[in-house]
C-alpha cells in the first residue's frame, strides 16, 4: 500500500516529515537527548527516500529542534522557552513608547490585534493574493540576475509607478522615482539627507510614530501641528512659523495615521502657500494611495513636486513581507537620495521588485485592491456603529483607510485600558504613542487608535463594555 505522501512533491514530503518530528518534540513524546532514527530506518518507516530524511533532519537542526553529531547521528536538543508561553513583557503590556509598540506589531503576541497597523493576514497575502504571490515568486526566479541590481530599483516597476503617479496628476519620469524598502526606509533616507542635529521640523500631532523615532535618533526637534478632521490646524501652524524656522513638514494627507481623516482641498492649497512663504519643504507620506481616489487632494499633485517630496509604499496594501516603497520628487533631490541609498544599503531587492511588478502588470494587484476596498468598506460602518453604541466618541474617517481615532470618556486612562486589555490577550494602541511630545499640552485627551478590521471583534467589544461599566 503506498504511503499517503508518496504522490506529494519532494519539498512537501520533507516539510511534512519535519513537522511531524517537531510536533513530537514539542509535545514531549521525544525527550531531549534522544537520538533520532538513522537515515535508513526513518526512510523505511516513513516510506520516503533517504534524501528526504536527510533534508528533514537538516531543517530540524536549522530550526533548533535537533543537533547533528558527526559520526553519531541527530539528537534532540533541550527545548528553549517558547515566546508564546512566556508572560507578556512589560513593554508589550504597556506599549508606551515607539519601540515597544512597533515590536509588538512585529512579534504579535496577541490574537485580538485592535491596535495593529495592518489588516489581518487573511485580508492580504493569506487570501486570494496568496496563490498569486507564490506564482509570481516562482516565475520571477526564472530570469533573476544575481548581482545587486541598479540602486534606482527595477526599471519596469519604476516605469509602472510613474504611470500610476500620472493617474494621480503627479507627472514624473522614471528617473524621478527611487525604489526603497518600504515607506519607513524612504523616510529614513529623507531624514538623513535633509536634516542635521538641532534642526526643527513640523510633524502631525497625533501622527506617524515610527517617524518620531527616526527624528529623535537624528536629534531633530519636532514641532507638533495639531491634526483636525480636515487636515493640519493651519492657525496653529502659523503660530509656530512666527517663532520657528522649520526645514520640513512631515505629514500624511490622506487616510491619516492614526486619525483616519483626509485633508481638504482648500486646506491643502493654503498649506502649500505657507510652505512657499516660509521656505520649508513638505514630505507627503501616502501609504494608502492605491486605496484612495486618484483625484484626492494630494499636496504633490497641487505642487507638482517643486516643494513636495512624495512617499508611498506597497507594503500596506499588498503585503507587509514585500518591502517595496518609493520616493518621487524633483530630479536633483532624487539623485541625491539615490546616492545616499547606495552608501547605506547599496541597493534594494531586485527580486522582490520584480514580483511586485509582475503582480501589477498581470492585473492581480488591481483585483486584490478591489477586494481589499470592499472588505474595508464593509468593516468601517459596523465598526463605527459598534463603538458609538458603547458611548465612545469616534472621529470621522472616510473610506479607504485602516484606522479609527476613538476618544475615551472621563475616568478611563489609555495606559490603564491598554494594560487591562493586555491581561485579556487584547493588543491596544494607546494615543500617547502618536504624539511627538507626551508631556504638557500636546495630548489634551485620552484616546486610542483602532484598526477597523478588528474593531467588531466580540472579545474586544465585551472588554470595552466591561471597562466602561466599571468606570461609570
Amino acid at each position: 500500500m503506498p504511503h499517503p505522501e508518496e504522490d506529494a512533491s519532494p519539498d512537501s514530503k520533507v516539510e511534512a516529515l519535519a513537522r511531524r518530528i517537531a510536533q513530537s518534540i514539542e509535545q514531549g513524546s521525544v525527550l531531549p537527548g534522544t537520538r533520532l532514527r538513522s537515515i535508513r530506518d526513518a526512510a523505511a518507516k516513513d516510506g520516503v527516500g533517504r534524501n528526504t530524511v536527510v533534508e528533514a533532519y537538516n531543517r530540524l537542526a536549522a530550526r533548533g529542534y535537533v543537533e547533528a553529531r558527526p559520526g553519531s547521528g541527530y539528537y534532540v536538543r533541550k527545548p528553549s522557552s517558547s515566546v508564546h508561553a512566556q508572560a507578556p513583557a512589560p513593554h508589550v503590556t504597556e506599549a508606551v513608547d515607539v519601540v515597544s509598540l512597533l515590536r509588538e506589531q512585529l512579534e504579535q503576541h496577541y490574537e485580538v490585534r485592535v491596535g495593529d497597523g495592518r489588516p489581518p493576514a487573511s485580508w492580504m497575502e493569506g487570501s486570494e493574493l496568496g496563490s498569486s504571490l507564490r506564482r509570481a515568486r516562482s516565475q520571477g526566479l526564472s530570469d533573476i540576475e544575481h548581482g545587486y541590481g541598479t540602486p534606482w530599483g527595477y526599471l519596469p516597476l519604476r516605469e509602472t509607478i510613474a504611470r500610476m503617479l500620472g493617474e494621480r496628476t503627479i507627472p514624473v519620469n522614471p528617473r524621478q522615482v527611487l525604489l526603497t524598502q518600504g515607506a519607513n526606509h524612504a523616510l529614513d533616507l529623507i531624514v538623513r539627507h535633509l536634516l542635521d542635529a538641532g534642526d526643527e521640523v513640523l510633524v502631525d500631532s497625533p501622527g506617524y510614530y515610527p517617524l518620531f523615532g527616526k527624528l529623535k535618533l537624528a536629534k531633530v526637534e519636532m514641532l507638533g501641528v495639531p491634526r483636525l478632521a480636515d487636515g493640519p490646524d493651519l492657525d496653529a501652524l502659523q503660530a509656530l512659523l512666527e517663532k520657528h524656522r522649520p526645514k520640513v513638514f512631515f505629514t500624511q494627507s490622506l487616510a491619516h495615521n492614526p486619525t483616519g481623516g483626509s485633508i481638504s482641498l482648500p486646506k491643502a492649497h493654503r498649506l502649500l502657500q505657507m510652505a512657499a512663504a516660509h521656505g520649508f519643504l513638505v514630505v507627503e507620506d501616502d501609504p494608502f494611495a492605491d486605496l484612495q481616489p486618484p483625484n484626492a487632494p494630494r499636496l504633490a499633485a497641487l505642487d507638482q513636486l517643486e516643494r513636495v517630496i512624495y512617499v508611498s509604499s506597497f507594503s500596506k496594501t499588498l503585503s507587509a513581507g514585500l518591502r517595496v516603497g518609493y520616493i518621487a520628487g524633483a530630479a536633483h533631490r532624487i539623485n541625491a537620495l539615490c546616492d545616499l541609498k547606495m552608501v547605506t544599503v547599496v541597493s534594494t531587492s531586485d527580486f522582490v521588485e520584480r514580483v511586485v511588478h509582475q503582480l501589477i502588470s498581470a492585473g492581480q494587484y488591481r483585483r486584490h485592491l478591489s477586494r481589499l476596498k470592499a472588505r474595508l468598506d464593509g468593516a468601517l460602518g459596523p465598526a463605527q456603529k459598534a463603538l458609538a453604541r458603547l458611548g465612545l466618541t469616534v472621529h470621522p474617517s472616510p473610506p479607504g483607510g485602516y484606522y479609527l481615532w476613538v476618544e475615551l470618556p472621563h475616568g478611563i486612562t489609555e495606559l490603564g485600558l491598554a494594560r487591562s486589555a493586555a491581561e485579556g490577550g487584547i493588543f491596544l494602541a494607546p494615543g500617547a504613542v502618536f504624539f511627538p511630545q507626551r508631556q504638557g499640552q500636546q495630548q489634551p485627551l485620552q484616546a486610542m487608535r483602532v484598526n477597523v478590521a478588528y474593531a467588531n471583534d466580540p472579545r474586544f467589544l465585551r472588554f470595552l463594555q466591561g471597562a466602561l461599566k466599571a468606570a461609570s
